[in-house]
């Protein structure tokens, strides 16, 4: 009875002063980018037959796709700072929709590889706008709406791709991109009704975004709360990348398992941080970084260390939902960056360390995919093991919230 108050509570705080609406929105709009971008891991073995792609030329699509994903970033921040959050997202919905089109209007391999980089760039600047207007709504629980809005970002991570994959068995390639169009189109509407430009409007600030200012905004990350937060961001990065970027290869190429399969298996991962990703963001609201990553991260290290032993649908299916609490990880990190920044450049200071994060990850599939191709794919998730082991020993270093 008293969880069920609290949660009851917890719910009405969040819509209090029509602020429902704007969680809303940008949860919607989150759903729909995130997905968007998942879906090219499950279309990868079609694309690879229609183009003739490698496994590391495939790799090296989905790194472009990161890279001008992680370049974005910072624009993304600075737009944020100085035009407002609600133009901002807008505009990544717009150019987003626009370049869809481009890519199932084209048939080269050039046109796809130049439109899957505008792609990463539109829907890039969706990412740190998202985050700022959450804090500025809610400043009190950034956690809890940060992981709300990266649980709707899964959700679309676990729906459209199944989606995709059926609609390209059954019809085309094409499809599987193309009935993303009049959503985005839905999305653009609602954000346009439901988040008020006074929410999201300009910063206060006589000065727009100068060298100067760009300068002190870097100083601000000269710290050792920041350093060890923006590394452990960036290795969940490279772990998440890497990842979601060949696991349904992997299980189509190496386990024998069916593509509709592998697209449900793959949507089953995002499912979990739907649950995953507002519960670790509502624990750090209250206990702070160090104990909740304490506790997500080598529950995924020793589910990664177990993925290449496992054999058949069940125990790959049990595996999966057990890395996935490194979901979790993203969002502690992120919701913890943010409340380290000023308020005229917080958008500016996220957005530089998720660029630095994407940008560096945005290398990971081009690795991975190298080592795949010459015969250690197992390994490669025994690396991100690793990888992850590292993020343990810097959790331990890092001051408490």
């Amino acid at each position: 009875m008293g969880h069920s108050s609290t949660i009851r509570k917890e719910v009405r705080t969040l819509r209090d002063d029509g602020r429902g609406k704007i969680l809303f929105a940008v949860s919607a709009g989150s759903f729909l980018i995130v997905g968007v971008q998942m879906i090219y891991p499950v279309m990868l073995p079609e694309l690879r037959v229609a183009y003739g792609l490698n496994l590391g030329t495939a790799g090296l699509l989905l790194t472009l796709l990161w890279a001008a994903n992680a370049i974005g970033q910072i624009p993304s921040g600075i737009l944020a700072d100085e035009i407002g959050e609600k133009r901002t997202l807008l505009l990544s919905v717009v150019l987003s929709a626009v370049t869809i089109v481009l890519i199932v209007s084209f048939e080269s391999s050039a046109a796809l590889f130049a439109s899957t980089v505008l792609l990463g760039a539109g829907l890039a600047l969706f990412g740190v706008a998202r985050y700022t207007i959450m804090y500025e709504t809610y400043p009190d629980r950034a956690g809890t709406t940060i992981g709300i809005v990266l649980a709707a970002a899964d959700a679309g991570q676990s729906l459209l791709p199944p989606l995709a994959s059926v609609l390209t068995v059954v019809v085309a390639w094409q499809l599987g991109f193309g009935f993303t169009i009049p959503i985005f189109i839905l999305i653009a509407v609602t954000i346009w009704l439901y988040i008020p430009r006074e929410v999201s409007s300009e910063k206060q600030s006589s000065e727009h975004m100068s060298l100067s200012r760009f300068a002190e905004t870097l100083s601000m990350m000269y710290t050792k709360r920041v350093i060890f937060a923006t590394t452990i961001f960036v290795i969940y990065v490279c772990v998440w990348v890497s990842f979601t970027s060949f696991y349904p290869t992997y299980l189509i190429e190496s386990k024998n398992i069916p593509q509709t399969t592998t697209a449900i298996l793959f949507g089953s991962f995002f499912a979990a941080g739907v649950v995953i990703k507002p519960l670790s963001g509502a624990i750090y609201d209250r206990v702070g970084i160090r104990r909740t990553l304490m506790v997500l991260a080598p529950i995924s290290a020793l589910a990664l260390i177990a993925f290449p032993l496992a054999e058949g649908v069940l125990p790959i299916a049990v595996i999966t939902l057990l890395v996935a609490p490194l979901l979790g990880s993203g969002t502690i990190a992120q919701s913890y960056l943010i409340e380290i920044f000023t308020h005229d450049v917080r958008g500016t200071g996220l957005g530089i360390i998720r660029t630095c994060g994407l940008l560096i990850g945005s290398t990971t599939p081009a690795i991975f995919g190298f080592f795949a191709e010459i015969g250690y794919f197992d390994e490669g998730f025994l690396a991100l093991a690793l990888l992850i082991g590292t993020m343990i020993t810097l959790i331990m270093l890092l001051p408490s919230k």
